[in-house]
């Protein structure tokens, strides 16, 4: 049985979106070796969800943030959010 990545872990998170689309990149090792990079990695998503329509952008990170909150800062260091609507 292998471990669970934390991408795994974070499309799980995210699946509450009901996304139709959702890509996860991670870019943590463009960022080895500074200063809070040991806290978690570096993440760049791309989601498309029909909960973000007639939102602001600002509603739409802020619904994925609150999605990801329980891996925010030992998993997830930095994470780049697009959001969008089918």
């Amino acid at each position: 049985m292998t471990a669970e990545t934390t991408a795994e872990r974070m499309r799980s998170h995210l699946s509450a979106l009901r996304p139709t689309q959702l890509e996860i990149r991670d870019d943590s090792r463009h960022h080895a070796g500074h200063a809070g990079a040991e806290n978690g990695g570096h993440y760049k998503i791309t989601i498309i969800s029909e909960a973000f329509h007639g939102l602001p952008p600002l509603q739409r990170h802020r619904l994925v943030h609150e999605a990801l909150a329980p891996l925010m800062g030992h998993e997830i260091h930095a994470l780049a959010i697009k959001a969008g609507t089918p």
